[in-house]
């Protein structure tokens, strides 16, 4: 495992498009999202530790904010070859394991992961209703136990887009297990 942390955010830079398969069998692109207030992508896999210490942070997340807006988006785009564990039926499996209540896409070709510069898993990328990135960084501040979390990032970042506001505080970055690429 490969401790990464996100890249430094290119603020109000627009949403990347991207069409992907989701585990329902569903494509999804940017345009099923066009009419949310807030979209949360979440690049995110099965096996790293850091993303499964907070994927029930994720699905808490989305039924929290469903009814405000706010939806939530999770890609997988390590390579499954190399890493098994990532594989689409895993994806399926994880998904229901966790009743995750937001899609879980797979980016095969990696290429969504390149155009976004996602480094880790997870790397979080927050956009406002006009499509603008407004805030890329981390969940929280304690991935390791919920209950000793002081500062909730996403969460604020969330409450100030949905306000019209911009990101005010200090974006930490989002740290988590690299991003498995393929070889080339």
């Amino acid at each position: 495992m490969v401790l990464l942390y996100s890249t430094e955010p290119q603020l109000n830079s627009a949403l990347i498009p991207f069409n992907l398969k989701g585990v329902d069998g569903k494509n999804y692109s940017e345009k099923d999202f066009e009419n949310a207030r807030a979209l949360v992508i979440i690049f995110m896999c099965n096996h790293c530790p850091y993303v499964k210490a907070v994927i029930k942070r994720f699905v808490d997340f989305q039924a929290k904010y469903i009814d405000k807006g706010v939806r939530l988006v999770g890609i997988n785009s390590n390579d499954a070859e190399a890493y098994p564990e990532d594989s689409f039926e895993n994806m399926i499996n994880f998904y229901n394991e966790w009743k995750m209540n937001f899609p879980y896409l797979v980016d095969e070709t990696q290429e969504v992961a390149k155009a976004y510069d996602a480094q880790c898993t997870p790397d979080i990328y927050l956009y406002d209703s006009k499509g603008l990135l407004k805030y890329r960084g981390r969940f929280d501040d304690n991935w390791q136990d919920e209950t000793k979390v002081k500062v909730r990032d996403l969460e604020n970042a969330v409450e100030l887009v949905l306000q019209g506001k911009d990101v005010d505080f200090k974006q930490m970055p989002s740290m988590g297990c690299s991003i498995k690429f393929k070889s080339l």
